[in-house]
């Protein structure tokens, strides 16, 4: 009976032993979660650069990009150049069969060949009008027919002489009025075949230059960012077919670039023509490329509720590392500090007046933190400048 108790003691001993250890144990628990603050809740004061930006997503785009259409109907025979050549105003493209406008080079030409004999003949025959319209015989027969008119009176000429020299003189004059009125006829003839050689002239001009329209150039010093056909593929003529006409290639002149990107109507309101901006491209990520803002849409957007502003920002490329159509990012900078004092924005907390403070650790404390005022400067959503409060290097709570 007395071993039973004895045991029965020695439980008591030991539970009590670990109730009181538990107890202790969650004293220090508690006691620890009220001022032991681990690594991952500390931010630090430190010292670097911080820019308030917006940042505007759009695709790289050439600052100048022409499209290439030809101006004549044809089959593209050649193809001289490839997608990422370098290319200079006038230089050759394409060539286009040139067969059937060729010979309609030489069809356009007989004809105005053709013209030009029917003027030289209307013009001789005009010449020849004008000259018989002068009557150059009429004075000589009148002259004959006066005289033998004053010989039949005298008796000395026969009758038959007198009848002749005044036929000649009537027949000259019959010439002098019929030339006359051929005169008119005869300019009018020569009036139609001008114009009938400058209508050929003119269809000559055409043919020629369709002939040229079979070789297509390049407009701009640039590159040949696509090429949208082969060798045999038919194309029509942009002067027929207007917008619908086939395209053949795209060229743009990649040293100047830009990105379009869309602003919220939030932020719109901040960016100015001429504001610098650093755009980030996936291609480099660890490269920036510099660029400035040139235009600045006035009409915004409304998609899904929300009004965008389209922004412009232009960058040099001189080593034509950006290419067309490369997804890219451009922060467009508002203000920017450089090697001042920054602080976790999550460590910042903003009373009903949005007074900054920050806690920073204190074990002296009753909750092992203390709330301190500072005064900040400009923030980039993820570190905010501290303009007074703080010290490089000191621990902050994060919130």
């Amino acid at each position: 009976m007395s071993a039973r108790r004895s045991r029965k003691g020695w439980i008591i001993a030991v539970i009590i032993l670990l109730l009181a250890g538990a107890g202790a144990t969650a004293f220090m628990l508690l006691s620890r979660t009220d001022k032991g603050i681990g690594d991952s809740r500390l931010g630090t004061v430190d010292r670097g650069d911080i820019a308030r930006s917006v940042v505007a997503t759009g695709k790289v785009e050439p600052m100048t990009k022409v499209e290439i259409k030809s101006k004549a109907n044809g089959i593209i025979k050649e193809l001289k150049v490839e997608v990422g050549d370098i290319v200079i105003p006038g230089q050759v493209l394409a060539e286009l069969d040139k067969e059937n406008l060729e010979a309609r080079v030489r069809e356009v030409k007989a004809a105005m060949m053709s013209a030009e004999s029917n003027l030289k003949a209307a013009m001789a025959q005009l010449e020849k009008n004008k000259v018989e319209a002068q009557g150059p015989d009429v004075p000589f027969t009148k002259r004959n027919y006066e005289r033998a008119g004053k010989l039949l009176e005298e008796g000395v000429l026969p009758q038959q002489s007198f009848d002749d020299s005044r036929s000649a003189y009537e027949q000259a004059l019959n010439r002098q009025n019929v030339a006359k009125a051929q005169l008119s006829v005869s300019e009018a003839k020569v009036t139609q075949a001008r114009a009938e050689v400058a209508q050929a002239q003119a269809a000559a001009d055409r043919a020629g230059e369709e002939l040229n329209y079979a070789t297509v150039r390049s407009p701009i010093h640039g590159m040949v960012l696509s090429r949208d056909v082969e060798l045999g593929s038919p194309v029509s003529s942009i002067l027929n077919m207007g917008s619908a006409a086939t395209l053949v290639m795209v060229l743009g002149d990649i040293s100047q670039v830009y990105v379009r990107g869309k602003v919220d109507e939030a932020d719109i309101g901040v960016v100015r023509m001429g504001q610098p901006s650093r755009i980030k491209v996936e291609t480099f990520k660890d490269k920036t490329f510099e660029g400035k803002v040139t235009q600045i849409s006035p009409l915004g957007v409304d998609k899904d509720n929300v009004v965008t502003f389209e922004v412009k920002v232009s960058i040099n490329n001189p080593g034509g590392e950006l290419r067309a159509n490369m997804t890219a990012n451009a922060e467009i900078v508002l203000e920017e500090h450089k090697g001042i004092l920054l602080v976790p924005e999550s460590a910042i907390l903003y009373d009903a007046q949005r007074n900054a403070s920050v806690e920073i650790p204190d074990l002296s404390k009753p909750k092992g933190r203390e709330r301190i005022s500072i005064k900040t400067g400009i923030s980039n959503g993820t570190r905010t400048e501290v303009l007074q409060g703080l010290n490089e290097g000191q621990k902050v709570i994060l919130q």
